[in-house]
């Protein structure tokens, strides 16, 4: 079992789950509610195109974000300096009002002995990021998966977004963006590493 395994949370949460039909009942109302009508013929087809679109919007509760990291490489001829993602494209849904969150994300990690391919850092990311979220949650999540299964000397994350509950709505701050960053093992103690971090997304 992962650090993240989430089948028997899925299970209980599928047992209970609304059927795709209630689901395109739920923004029928909502339509209403909002002062239209949704039999009018642009209206018609919304109700099952937001029940897809929510399905990839949130597919992230459907995924164990621990299990994409199980599959480690040790061949890597010595190597113990960071191994760094920069600049990976990010979008999310702000639980408070369920509008999109969009930015960037920087990982790096320490090896330990072994590797992990790159794309599943992408990916554990995306797995967080495809749920209703806070970004402070979501940053931490990501960095203490990657810790409990690779097991390295560090982990280092830094996200940059925007919210649109921010940006199109209350205080309509368009050019705000939310920096938030989590740091374990040799990240945390070591200054000087964090120093290599920031200056390495900033290289370009």
């Amino acid at each position: 079992m992962t650090p993240y395994d989430t089948s028997n949370e899925l299970r209980d949460k599928t047992a209970n789950r609304p059927s795709r039909q209630e689901a395109e009942a739920a923004v029928e109302v909502l339509l209403r509610w909002a002062g239209d009508d949704p039999t009018r013929e642009g209206l018609i087809d919304t109700p099952a195109r937001v029940a897809r679109a929510y399905e990839e919007f949130f597919r992230g509760y459907h995924e164990d974000p621990g299990a994409m990291l199980a599959r480690t490489f040790e061949e890597v001829e010595g190597y113990q300096d960071m191994v760094m993602l920069r600049d990976i494209e990010m979008q999310s849904h702000c639980e408070h009002h369920m509008v999109p969150i969009s930015g960037r994300a920087h990982i790096a990690y320490m090896p330990n002995k072994r590797v992990v391919g790159i794309s599943k850092l992408a990916r554990v990311m995306d797995s967080f990021a495809m749920r209703l979220q806070t970004q402070e949650t979501m940053t931490a999540q990501i960095a203490n998966c990657i810790q409990e299964a690779l097991e390295p000397q560090g982990v280092a994350i830094l996200v940059d977004a925007q919210h649109q509950c921010m940006t199109t709505r209350g205080v309509k701050k368009p050019s705000v963006s939310m920096v938030t960053t989590q740091f374990t093992g040799l990240f945390q103690t070591d200054t000087s590493l964090q120093d290599r971090f920031y200056r390495h997304i900033t290289l370009g």
